[in-house]
């Protein structure tokens, strides 16, 4: 454990590396963070930190930058999480207190406000299909060839999609409809829905393929819609120092374009309200560069899905966590 002089030197590195981008001396410490340390014993303290792990010294003759294990100390020891502003906290109220008509328009806002706040790059996804339980499926019929499809689940979400017939349906196969597939759905999770399903619904009712076939297509079309990945403010990273190496650069693309990687990043979240990965604490290879901050997002006791940031190893974890806490926070006191 490091003691006090450890900790607030420790600090004042992270933080002007994370202001500047530039390796710290222990000059600038003493100058710009009033430590009541000559230079000598600050210089004996950074040696130290670096010999313990907590610094690096990207070359003989430079200052110190912070390692991985520095920065999780910070994050687990020294981060303030209360780093936000009025003026940041009012604009996030502005931005959360509209009324909203879906859930995922709200994730949308929540996701962008993040970004723009923080200037760094944000992703999110609903709640896993196989998360949400179907209270409801309702079949309207919209014209003789027309039929809309709702489908309502526990977490509040309202998917609907429409189908359009080569013939007629009487508003008789719709109420059939109704009872058949709520008698079978109702109460079961989304990823339920399935091929199994269509083919165990044909053979319970005397309907053509031609009927069935549609709707479990459409239907899965929306389960599909679920994994869906919201990206915001991808443009803001390439501004960052890091991002002027190609390779990082390229490395940022590549990940933000495969959906799969991006949703098991969002996926890997402990029960903890924020959850942090720093470089090689990341699984994935291509994840090394980066930290990642995540939070699951709710409204009352409705999960909504994952909100994160991705972004270099040198983040403003102060403000991050301090915003994605206030955020989070707001949506669960709103009412859908």
């Amino acid at each position: 454990m490091l003691d006090k002089r450890k900790k607030q030197i420790l600090q004042a590195v992270i933080d002007e590396y994370i202001n500047t981008a530039e390796p710290v001396s222990s000059a600038t410490l003493v100058s710009k963070y009033g430590l009541n340390y000559s230079s000598a014993t600050v210089r004996n303290e950074l040696a130290e930190l670096e010999s313990n792990g907590y610094l690096d010294k990207p070359h003989t003759s430079s200052g110190r930058i912070p390692s991985e294990k520095g920065y999780r100390f910070y994050v687990d020891e020294l981060v303030n999480d209360e780093d936000i502003s009025l003026e940041e906290i009012k604009y996030i109220q502005s931005k959360l207190s509209g009324k909203v008509n879906e859930i995922e328009e709200l994730t949308k806002i929540a996701t962008t406000t993040l970004s723009e706040i923080t200037h760094y790059t944000t992703v999110a996804i609903g709640p896993k299909s196989d998360m949400q339980i179907i209270e409801e499926i309702k079949f309207v019929l919209l014209g003789s060839r027309m039929l809309m499809v709702i489908i309502i689940t526990d977490s509040g979400l309202v998917k609907e999609t429409i189908i359009k017939y080569d013939e007629d349906i009487t508003q008789s196969q719709v109420e059939t409809l109704n009872n058949l597939f709520n008698t079978k759905l109702k109460g079961k999770p989304l990823s339920k829905i399935d091929k199994p399903m269509e083919e165990y619904i044909l053979s319970e009712i005397n309907y053509s393929v031609e009927v069935i076939k549609p709707i479990i297509e459409q239907i899965n079309k929306v389960i599909e819609e679920e994994n869906k990945v919201y990206l915001e403010g991808a443009n803001k990273s390439f501004d960052l120092p890091e991002f002027k190496s190609l390779e990082i650069a390229k490395n940022f693309v590549n990940i933000l374009d495969e959906k799969e990687l991006m949703l098991d990043m969002l996926n890997s979240g402990i029960a903890k309200d924020i959850n942090v990965y720093i470089g090689d604490e990341n699984d994935n290879e291509q994840l090394k560069d980066f930290s990642i901050i995540t939070f699951k997002h709710s409204v009352g006791d409705k999960d909504l899905g994952t909100i994160g940031i991705i972004g270099p190893k040198r983040m403003d974890y102060s403000k991050v966590i301090s915003v994605m806490k206030y955020i989070s926070k707001k949506m669960k006191e709103k009412d859908l």
